[in-house]
């Protein structure tokens, strides 16, 4: 998965995708989220559970250990380390999900530069991605070292040809049980790992070549330069 996404609709949007019962604690205001271009070290609206409540908080996109300060800072985390490495286990008991519009890809098809492809749900609905870290206190409110990582999973069965790594997407219901506290570590590594969505939920386009400089903004960087294809392969041609 490359460090690139959108996060444009409002909170309460992704609220209703989730379709999560209760009180809801948010932190990032009712208007549209409007980031088209968001890229790793930003804040970007985090759902996760406290107390009674469901949380949305502006989170940084990026984390790591604070013994690691020598390393860059991953803003993924590979699903098949990330519960048992030593790397995460200090967040990996804390989940979250990250709520997008879509992602992005870069893929080189023979030109000067790799051509950018937006990916989204085919039905365009929120796209909810399995993610952890070290997470604001409902108490004290966000912290200097705070952030989170979106995890990924090999990609199979069509987006291959887009890239090799892709966000574990969870449905609602499985979204859900992945924010429950009660849910054990075990029964959400499974989840991370085997109930991801498939290929053939998401759809694929190519964009402007704008959307490879993090300082555009606009709604015109997930415009459509080629007619979506997905569940088989991209046509190149």
């Amino acid at each position: 998965m490359c460090g690139r996404l959108s996060q444009y609709r409002g909170i309460h949007d992704f609220v209703a995708a989730l379709s999560m019962p209760g009180a809801l604690v948010n932190s990032v205001g009712d208007q549209p989220l409007g980031r088209y271009n968001a890229a790793p070290t930003m804040q970007l609206a985090l759902f996760h559970v406290a107390g009674e409540a469901l949380h949305a908080d502006a989170v940084r996109w990026g984390w790591r250990p604070h013994w690691a300060d020598d390393r860059a800072t991953p803003f993924n985390a590979r699903v098949e380390k990330v519960a048992h490495g030593p790397f995460f286990r200090q967040i990996w008991p804390h989940r979250a999900l990250c709520p997008i519009d879509n992602w992005f890809e870069w893929v080189d098809e023979g030109g000067a530069k790799k051509q950018p492809y937006l990916i989204r749900h085919r039905d365009g609905s929120p796209i909810l991605c399995a993610s952890i870290g070290q997470l604001p206190d409902p108490e004290r409110g966000r912290a200097e070292h705070d952030g989170f990582v979106i995890i990924t999973a090999d990609t199979q069965g069509g987006m291959v040809d887009i890239h090799d790594r892709r966000p574990v997407v969870l449905a609602p219901d499985l979204a859900r049980e992945w924010l429950d506290p009660a849910t054990p570590k075990e029964r959400a590594e499974q989840m991370a790992l085997h109930q991801g969505e498939p290929a053939d939920a998401f759809e694929w386009f190519r964009v402007s070549t704008a959307i490879g400089n993090v300082r555009n903004h606009g709604a015109e960087l997930i415009e459509p330069t080629t007619k979506p294809a997905g569940g088989d392969v991209v046509n190149n041609g």
